[in-house]
């Protein structure tokens, strides 16, 4: 599978199907991997990868930090995710693309459109994480990574990624570093050498830019307001994907549409398709 240099990162991607561009923001948090789309809850049932690429060029990969990409120990913020991202389609030689996240891809994709409005066409945001209860389960895993980190150290860290292939959210006590740890050598010897009152601090700092709020993490609601992007924007309805994460989408962006329709109704035939008559409109 290919790789590119985006921000610095090497990136891991996968190009399918044919039409315009379609940029997609992985669902899964800190393990965001490109076989999300396939494998993931709601994305496993939906199809949505498969049917999308008849039509469009979809371009999905790793998070960084996550899959194969790599990563950098740095305090990370939504314009790191939105760096790689532009990296990508610089890689690739767009100039212009449709964006569609799923889950916690809705934050990247909508904070992309803010920083770079000249580079989208339309926006897809489906089951955006949000919520009251996300925000606070985000904290707590960076709460035990640490509470790990203080009584092993990050040798102890490094040596219980060898021991398990589970990612962040399954198991905080790896750490969001846990994927370039795991694939890399030389980044885990380094990361082992930190000191781990400076880690803290960049841990602590991740927490509290990337999850400062009780609705959708990301861009800021003035910038969305003021946004000139279509999107559409698709409900999620659970304790990490909060009906009320959607709402509030459309309540700020301008030119939103908004598919109500409960997640239980959202089909391998209706959620495509809905999608689909949504970019084919832009």
């Amino acid at each position: 599978m290919p790789t590119a240099v985006a921000d610095g990162i090497s990136t891991r991607y996968e190009v399918a199907g044919s039409g315009p561009p379609l940029l997609m923001f992985s669902p899964g948090g800190f393990d965001s991997t490109l076989e999300s789309w396939r494998t993931v809850g709601i994305y496993r049932r939906l199809a949505l990868l498969e049917q999308l690429s008849e039509n469009y060029t979809c371009i999905t990969f790793d998070r960084r930090e996550s899959g194969r990409s790599g990563g950098r120990v740095e305090r990370l913020t939504w314009s790191h995710y939105v760096a790689q991202a532009i990296g990508l389609l610089d890689h690739l030689g767009i100039e212009r693309a449709h964006l569609m996240g799923g889950c916690v891809g809705c934050s990247t994709a909508a904070a992309m459109a803010v920083a770079h409005p000249e580079r989208v066409r339309s926006m897809v945001l489906f089951s955006p994480a949000g919520g009251v209860k996300y925000r606070m389960k985000q904290h707590a895993r960076f709460a035990q990574h640490l509470a790990h980190v203080e009584a092993h150290g990050l040798a102890g860290v490094v040596a219980l990624v060898g021991e398990t292939e589970q990612g962040f959210a399954a198991d905080p006590r790896v750490g969001p570093w846990n994927s370039v740890v795991r694939t890399d050598p030389a980044f885990a010897e380094a990361y082992a050498r930190l000191d781990p009152a400076r880690y803290a601090l960049v841990v602590n700092g991740t927490a509290r830019l990337m999850f400062d709020r009780d609705t959708v993490p990301g861009a800021e609601p003035e910038d969305l307001l003021r946004l000139d992007v279509p999107a559409l924007i698709v409900p999620g309805q659970d304790e990490s994907h909060a009906p009320s994460a959607a709402r509030y989408l459309q309540e700020c962006l301008p030119r939103a549409a908004y598919w109500d329709v409960p997640v239980a109704e959202q089909t391998e035939q209706t959620a495509p398709a809905r999608v689909l008559d949504f970019l084919d409109g832009r």
